[in-house]
Parts: C-alpha cells; sequence; structure tokens
C-alpha cells in the first residue's frame, strides 16, 4: 500500500464498476506502477497539499474540515464529506478536470481548478509495448499542446529515440520521479478502470489516448522519417513473422514460406526484421522463415525505420513493427485474426478469414487473461483456427493488390 502521513480515503467518480472491484483494481495499479509516496503540491493553508500524481490526492490534516470535489466542466460533484487527518485520494487516474473547494469550520480556506499550464507533467507509460506507445505517444503531445505545460515522459529505454527524435518536446525521464503538478498513466487497459474510463477492446487502439488524457480530437502518429539515405539499391519487402505472444501469429502451414518465395521470384529481396530468429511460447514455436534474408537482431529502431522508410511495403502481424511501418508510411500487409478488424490502424491490406473463429480479444464477455489460451475452442481441433485460418493464397492476392495499388501511383 501507499505510504502517506494518515490514512487513505479513496472515492469515485464513475459508477463503472462495483466498489469491491474498485478495490481490487487499486491494489494491482498500485504494484504496477508504484505512485511516489509523498505528495508535494502547497496550498499556502498549514497541513492541507494537494497534487495530481496519482489522480488526485488531498492531504488534509487534523480538524473540522469538510472537502468538495467535484468536476468543473459539468458541476458534477464526486465527494463532500467530513475530513480530518486523511489523504483522499480519487480511484481514477485519468483525466478529469477537477475542481477542489475546501472549508475549515464552516467557511472556504482553499479552492482550485486544475490547471497544468507552465506546471511539470509527468507522462508514465507502464507498459513497454512498441505498438501502444506508438498509438499513445500522439495524445501526449496533444495534450502538452493544448494544456501547455511541461511535460515529462518515463518510457522504456528502448523507445526513447523515437521520443527524441520524433517529439522533443516531450523531455524523457529516467527515473519516474520528478516533483510533478500531474501525472498521466498512459496505456492499453483492458476492463481496468482506474487507469481508462473506457475498456480499450470497445475502439480502435488510436482512440485509447483519447480517453484517459481527455482530448476531443482523434490524433494521428507522427510521421517517421528516417535518419539516413537507403542502403539497399534493390527493390525489397520487409518481414515480421512474430509478435509479442505466438497466438496472434500466422501459422498456416508453410504459408511464411510460400510468400517469401513468391516475393523472390517476383524479383524482391525479402528482410526478416524481427528482433529473434526464433521464439517459442506457449509450445508453439515461431521460427524465421528459411529463404529470407536475416536482419533480426536487437537492433536500433532507427535502423529498422530506415529499413522500412525504403522498403516497397511491410507483411507482419499484429505487432509493433506493423505500427513502426505504418508510422513510417510504409504500406502495411497485416496478417491478423485474434483481433476486430478494426482495431488496429488501418490498412486496406488486412488478411484475416472471417469464415473462421475470429476477433475474441475484442470480446468483452471473454476474460481477457483466458484469451491467449484459444477461449472458444481451447482443446479441440479448432483451436488458435484464426491465426491458421488466412490461407497463403489469400496473402499473396492481397501483395498482389498492393503492388498494382503501387504501380498506379
Amino acid at each position: 500500500m501507499e505510504k502517506y502521513q494518515y490514512p487513505v480515503h479513496y472515492f469515485q467518480c464513475s459508477t463503472a464498476i462495483s466498489p469491491e472491484k474498485a478495490a481490487r483494481q487499486i491494489m494491482l495499479f498500485i504494484d504496477q506502477v508504484k505512485p511516489p509516496p509523498k505528495i508535494a503540491g502547497e496550498t499556502g493553508v498549514p497541513g492541507l497539499k494537494l497534487d495530481f500524481n496519482y489522480g488526485l490526492r488531498l492531504q488534509v490534516p487534523e480538524g473540522n474540515w469538510r472537502v468538495v470535489i467535484g468536476n468543473a466542466i459539468n458541476g458534477q460533484i464526486y465527494f463532500d464529506e467530513g475530513v480530518s487527518e486523511k489523504v483522499v485520494v480519487s480511484f481514477e487516474k485519468f483525466y478529469i478536470p477537477w475542481q477542489i473547494d475546501v472549508f475549515r469550520d464552516g467557511k472556504k480556506v482553499f479552492s482550485h481548478d486544475f490547471d497544468p499550464e507552465s506546471q511539470p507533467v509527468m507522462f508514465y507509460f507502464p507498459n513497454r509495448a512498441m505498438g501502444d506507445s506508438i498509438a499513445l505517444l500522439p495524445y501526449v503531445a496533444a495534450f502538452v499542446r493544448e494544456r501547455r505545460c511541461k511535460a515529462y515522459i518515463y518510457i522504456a529505454p528502448y523507445l526513447r529515440e523515437i521520443v527524441e527524435r520524433y517529439y522533443p518536446e516531450l523531455q524523457i525521464s529516467t527515473t519516474g520521479t520528478e516533483e510533478t503538478y500531474a501525472t498521466y498513466y498512459v496505456g492499453m487497459y483492458i476492463d481496468f478502470y482506474c487507469g481508462s474510463p473506457e475498456d480499450c477492446r470497445y475502439s480502435p487502439m488510436e482512440y485509447a489516448g483519447k480517453y484517459i488524457l481527455g482530448i476531443q480530437d482523434l490524433q494521428k502518429t507522427r510521421k517517421f522519417y528516417p535518419s539516413a539515405g537507403r542502403k539497399i539499391k534493390e527493390r525489397y519487402v520487409c518481414i515480421g513473422a512474430q509478435a509479442s505472444w505466438a497466438w496472434k501469429g500466422w501459422h498456416y502451414p508453410h504459408g511464411w514460406d510460400e510468400v517469401v518465395e513468391a516475393l523472390k521470384e517476383s524479383g524482391y529481396r525479402v528482410l526478416c526484421i524481427d528482433r529473434d530468429k526464433e521464439v517459442e511460447d506457449d509450445g508453439i514455436k515461431v521460427v524465421m522463415p528459411e529463404g529470407a534474408e536475416d536482419f533480426t537482431g536487437e537492433l536500433p529502431l532507427s535502423e529498422r525505420i530506415e529499413l522500412l522508410a525504403y522498403a516497397d511495403f511491410y507483411i507482419g502481424l499484429s505487432s509493433g513493427l506493423a505500427w513502426l511501418a505504418y508510422a513510417v508510411g510504409c504500406p502495411v500487409v497485416m496478417i491478423c485474426g485474434f483481433s476486430a478488424s478494426w482495431y488496429e490502424f488501418f490498412t486496406p491490406y488486412r488478411v484475416y478469414n472471417d469464415m473462421k473463429c475470429h476477433g475474441c480479444y475484442n470480446d468483452a464477455r471473454i476474460p481477457y487473461n483466458i484469451i491467449m489460451k484459444c477461449p472458444r475452442h481451447q482443446g479441440t481441433p479448432r483451436a488458435f483456427e484464426c491465426s491458421s485460418g488466412a490461407t497463403s493464397k489469400q496473402v499473396l492476392q492481397t501483395i498482389v493488390r498492393l503492388i498494382d495499388d503501387l504501380d498506379k501511383k
């Protein structure tokens, strides 16, 4: 639990989940992000402190106090109680236009509307996933632009070069513990309503940042330009046969080998740019296609960006590499059946077999923790048919259509 000067008193703004479930989610959230124990914001009233570094946090000393917390835009009141020697903390950690009024002995002694202008604000990315981060970063930039705050960002080390190059207005934090006015925990939250007011499975990934950071307009990712010129003279395509989990893969028998062979016969070099040459997950082994050129390895993302920037197109899965290709502007053939066709970024070259079971990831009736075990057909011959249902013929036909479209430009 958090370590504060006084006991914690949680309050909920939303009725989306029960208090019992909210309590469980808070415990999980504390364990994941480890909120800063110090409430640094001075109010000018002795002993009364306020910040927004773990949702709203208000430290109230001993006395005859009344705290009223509401929404500065719609006037809704979330909390109105007498408080003494408590730390009042909101269940919600996402953007809310807070309005706080504090009374002592019946007289208003403090009032504050949330306003991050010119204030230091931390954007904490608890997840290392590249695709999630690429989808969410535009909303961080929009928050900084619209609310004119001084931004710090804590993000996985391997993603920092993307932030430094393409989002220079965001200052990298290596500790995530600066004494800031507010902190937002930016991630793709599934059935986790302290992190986001919406389950991210209900809408495309590119919408998630809207809900967490209170941005009205849809934001598109910035173009990731290469830092160096073309190094490969021949026409080539990049492929990625791996994703974060094997169940996201394409497992049609010999599918990758057939695609690679067809591309080579068409005069393309085929570069596999996965991080690993071979991975195994839950008994499923994924190996780099035999006919592809080995460009795997723990390489800087700048090198992947350069390869994708000059490739004719990219073929892969619902993965961080697909998002990287999308950000670069490289046409993407995405082979994916576990998620709904609208979930990832839009590409006209998405391949899945809608006559097979598909889309369980976006079926909110299914608990997320069993998705990767094939929730509908585990233990039957149909298990993971979403990842094997798309045939190599489908993929090759999609590639032909893409090449035709490129030739028309």
